[in-house]
């Protein structure tokens, strides 16, 4: 697993805190939370969130965020190994640092932030389209969340509008 945060500025000017939580065997979003001041208690608070219940990963990557220092003993005490990325390096947690790069091009750069309501509802809109909609090549062009194929006989294509109608998502229906 990796995690990062990432800010995302609002129309008044505010800065919104993002943080993703991702799995590296197929690119899935574990978690992803918003909010205008990450404090140790709300950070502390998204670790138990992303591994309830005894479902705990065994590696952890991270940067030296000191955002994340607050959530050190608490990942130890859930058996989780935390690995420290190198300062300025991060091409060493690339999938999850890939993740914010296509959520920036592919959404946010596209739409004006109002507040963290709107930041957060459009952030899940894009998780949803990422993990069952958008292809990967690394995962020989299917989602992260595997998709059936369907026959031409099932139908035609039609276009299905997601995250506000910025992607689609193509479909075999019946006439």
């Amino acid at each position: 697993m990796a995690a990062d945060f990432f800010v995302v500025p609002t129309v008044t000017g505010r800065l919104l805190f993002v943080l993703v939580i991702l799995a590296h065997e197929r690119r899935r979003i574990v978690h992803v939370a918003v909010t205008d001041h990450p404090t140790a208690t709300w950070t502390g608070q998204q670790i138990r969130e992303a591994f309830p219940w005894e479902q705990a990963t065994r590696y952890l990557v991270r940067d030296r965020d000191h955002a994340f220092d607050a959530w050190t003993d608490t990942a130890k005490a859930m058996g989780i190994e935390e690995v420290r990325t190198a300062p300025y390096s991060p091409w060493q947690n690339a999938y999850v640092e890939k993740f914010i790069g296509s959520a920036r091009r592919e959404c946010l750069d596209h739409v004006i932030v109002l507040n963290a309501t709107g930041l957060r509802r459009l952030v899940t809109l894009y998780c949803r389209y990422y993990e069952r909609s958008r292809t990967h090549l690394s995962l020989d062009k299917d989602a992260p969340i595997p998709r059936p194929i369907a026959p031409p006989s099932e139908g035609r294509i039609v276009a299905i509008p997601e995250v506000g109608a910025l992607h689609h998502r193509y479909e075999r229906r019946a006439a």
